[in-house]
């Protein structure tokens, strides 16, 4: 009897099938190549049929060359750090795709000579606060702190409130970032009171400078007390304050988060914020203010390690010029029209078999900016074992889970996958015991109309 071994096709066969071809343009030969090798292993082990390598390699293959999946946010938290915070406008997009080859970068096409990097980007910022003597852009906000640290304050301290040595995202210390640079920490007040008269006591021969944080990720209420950005402006040392959320001009819906504008006319000496936050833009560090202070910041040698590459700011750049970005649409989205549309798309699931509800919910800023504000929301209620469902499937769908229930917040959704959305709940199956309890088939038989309720878990 032949061993059925022998005909599992060779490699190169594999390689030259048209099938394949495609693969081979979009993820290289060599990934290929493994994921063929994998499915021939298979074909040995008898786990798929000799016929079957192709088409087992094709379904190992990822969709694109890398690891990052796109993935629909309907968490309701509009900038989720997990997920990458801001999603970027179109514009930005087509920006980064533009920068991606060659570029006038660093280069002036007119004269044929080199250029001020980013020019473009940075009179757009520029222009965006026009309260600010300079502008210069770094790859982070934690790398904008660590420039002023390094350039204002090498060897001396720097003066900040016991109630703002904050801790960032996966334990990075506020504190402990500054204390690298070699600056020494000059704490004063309490955690939730410090006065004017703290800060002025401290200040001496050795003050680089006073710092101000934003306490982005919790609020401290009650018994409290902290200066304004205009007393400590009045020190007689240059103030840096770390707005964090990267707001550059007072929002009508969040009130109470500090913008660059704002505290620059109240006399900060500089402004530190995120690019990739509420400036809806990517990831990128902003240095706003004194003319005099910025350029000794630009001009640190540390400044050229924490530069950000072309295609960072060719994206800000569209930011900062192009239409609003989608961070800025979800805060201004209505609340009555996303309920309108999770009605929508609970009555499309509702006939196909799923038990889907509409109902109202709230929704959160995230990404450290406006904690414990609640922006009103409406969300599509699922069984809760849609959860892992949605998020294994293509494109993979992020809810949260509240109450037993598997929530799909449309605030953070944009209104073009609403079709995407349905489709991918679809995808997750109805199990035929719960078709039968709602009274419809499982395959999708059309399904008495479903009368609306508000959605667990929400208020």
């Amino acid at each position: 009897m032949a061993d059925p071994r022998r005909a599992i096709p060779r490699t190169d066969r594999v390689l030259a099938d048209p099938r394949l071809a495609p693969a081979v343009a979009a993820l290289g030969r060599g990934r290929v190549k493994t994921a063929v090798v994998g499915a021939q292993q298979r074909a040995r082990e008898g786990l798929i049929a000799p016929a079957e390598v192709v088409d087992a390699a094709l379904t190992s293959l990822p969709a694109g060359a890398s690891s990052l999946r796109p993935v629909l946010n309907a968490t309701g938290v509009v900038v989720h750090t997990n997920l990458g915070r801001a999603p970027l406008s179109a514009a930005a997009v087509a920006a980064i795709a533009d920068a991606a080859g060659c570029t006038d970068v660093e280069f002036d096409l007119v004269g044929g000579e080199r250029a001020r990097r980013g020019r473009g980007v940075l009179a757009a910022l520029a222009a965006a606060v026009p309260d600010a003597g300079d502008v210069h852009v770094v790859n982070n906000n934690a790398a904008a702190l660590l420039l002023c640290a390094m350039a204002l304050a090498p060897g001396r301290e720097i003066v900040v409130s016991r109630g703002e040595l904050v801790e960032i995202g996966d334990g990075f210390r506020i504190p402990e970032l500054l204390a690298s640079t070699g600056a020494r920490l000059r704490e004063v007040g309490t955690t939730n009171r410090t006065h004017l008269r703290d800060y002025a006591d401290a200040i001496g021969p050795d003050t680089g400078f006073v710092l101000r944080v934003h306490p982005s990720n919790f609020r401290v209420t009650g018994f409290t007390s902290a200066p304004g950005i205009d007393e400590l402006a009045g020190l007689g040392v240059p103030l840096v304050v770390d707005i964090g959320s990267g707001l550059l001009a007072p929002h009508p819906l969040l009130p109470d988060e500090p913008d660059a504008a704002s505290a620059l006319r109240a006399g900060a000496a500089v402004v530190t914020a995120s690019g990739d936050k509420l400036l809806g833009g990517p990831q990128a560090g902003l240095l706003l203010g004194d003319a005099e202070v910025v350029h000794r910041l630009r001009r640190h040698p540390a400044a050229r390690a924490l530069r950000v590459d072309k295609l960072t700011l060719a994206a800000l750049e569209a930011t900062l010029l192009g239409p609003p970005p989608p961070v800025a649409r979800a805060l201004g989205a209505e609340a009555d029209d996303l309920l309108a549309r999770a009605r929508d798309l609970a009555r499309a699931l509702a006939d196909r078999g799923v038990d889907a509800t509409a109902g109202p919910s709230a929704a959160a800023v995230g990404g450290g900016g406006a904690p414990g504000v609640e922006l009103p929301s409406a969300a599509v209620s699922l069984p809760e074992r849609y959860a892992p469902a949605l998020r294994g499937g293509r494109p993979p769908v992020v809810g949260r889970v509240e109450r037993g229930r598997c929530l799909l917040d449309l605030r953070t959704v944009d209104p073009a996958d609403d079709d995407r959305l349905r489709e991918a709940v679809l995808r997750c199956g109805v199990p035929a015991r719960e078709a039968l309890a709602r009274g419809v088939p499982a395959r999708g038989v059309p399904a008495r109309e479903v009368p609306e309720r508000g959605v667990p878990g929400c208020g």
